[in-house]
């Protein structure tokens, strides 16, 4: 165990889990952090490579959990705490973290606050004291069923996210099932869906592929150049925050009518305009290499909130 530091300054921050996702976290706030700053990095495992590279850059580590991360010294000095293990974790975590008055982030899917992508919806639940990071699917995807439903109604979203499974650690994998129920239910609250459907693909191909996302939508009938120049603006807004993000090709669209309907799973026969939209993110190679934008992604949109929280405690939003 070591201690915490005392400055004041940024707000300080603890990282709960010491995996893939929590170290690639810690070493973005450490050369990113602007209003945020580390305060401590938690795990179960003392040979776990995260909590050794924390010690070589100075970052306060405990191999105890979330107890230990409460025994440490100067644990006062943290005000919000990041949520890198697993939605089953998640649940005590939370409890004990708001007992202590932190603001929490949650990077697994257990959902137990509102659902926040920063593209969407950042603004409108700051003062929530959990935020779920949906999944790195989710963040890659529902900004472009939003972008579709900002046009035309969605009657239905289907999400395919494809990652390597160099890059899928243990948390990410023993979640799989929590995967695609948040991600599914965060494409209806989050993208405007009536019905949502996510597939994550762990890809074993060597050399590792980098992250890739489809993202289908059945809506009403609507001018396509505006979906496009959604879509497109879109992508942008996530752009600003993950770097890496970029559409694979054009938007493609095709039309289902009454002489060619669509199945829909659970709602049957539709018609009306199909959008197609592929998407490639690319890791900023902070703890794994570039292909692993499934990571970049959320830890990009976890600090990104986690900055404007930050932010607007310094400097109150503006009325």
């Amino acid at each position: 165990m070591t201690t915490l530091s005392n400055d004041n300054g940024p707000l300080k921050a603890a990282i709960i889990g010491s995996g893939n996702i929590g170290t690639d976290l810690m070493i973005k706030i450490l050369r990113h952090g602007r209003h945020v700053a580390m305060g401590a990095l938690v795990g179960i495992d003392p040979q776990s490579d995260g909590l050794a590279r924390a010690q070589r850059l100075g970052v306060a580590t405990t191999a105890g959990g979330i107890d230990g991360l409460l025994a440490l010294p100067g644990f006062s000095d943290i005000r919000i705490a990041f949520d890198a293990t697993s939605a089953g974790a998640h649940r005590r975590h939370n409890e004990v973290l708001q007992a202590h008055g932190l603001k929490v982030i949650d990077l697994t899917p257990a959902a137990i606050g509102p659902y926040v992508i920063p593209a969407i919806n950042l603004d409108a639940e700051l003062d929530a004291p959990n935020i779920n990071m949906v999944t790195c699917g989710g963040q890659a995807t529902i900004p472009m069923v939003k972008a579709v439903s900002n046009v035309a109604k969605v009657h239905y979203a289907e999400i395919v996210a494809s990652i390597s499974s160099r890059s899928a650690g243990p948390g990410t994998r023993a979640n799989i099932d929590e995967f695609t129920e948040t991600t599914s239910k965060a494409i209806e609250v989050l993208g405007g869906a009536t019905r949502g459907k996510a597939i994550i693909i762990l890809n074993p191909a060597e050399p590792p592929l980098m992250m890739r996302d489809t993202v289908f939508t059945l809506s009403d009938p609507a001018d396509r150049d505006a979906i496009e120049a959604s879509v497109n603006e879109m992508a942008a807004r996530v752009q600003r925050y993950v770097p890496g993000y970029r559409l694979k090709q054009r938007v493609q669209f095709d039309v289902f009518d009454e002489r060619n309907p669509l199945n829909v799973p659970g709602l049957g026969w539709m018609t009306g305009l199909k959008t197609s939209i592929f998407l490639e993110v690319e890791g900023a190679a902070h703890y794994l290499p570039a292909y692993a934008g499934n990571l970049d992604i959320m830890t990009s949109a976890a600090l990104a909130c986690a900055e404007r929280i930050a932010e607007t405690r310094l400097a109150p939003l503006a009325v």
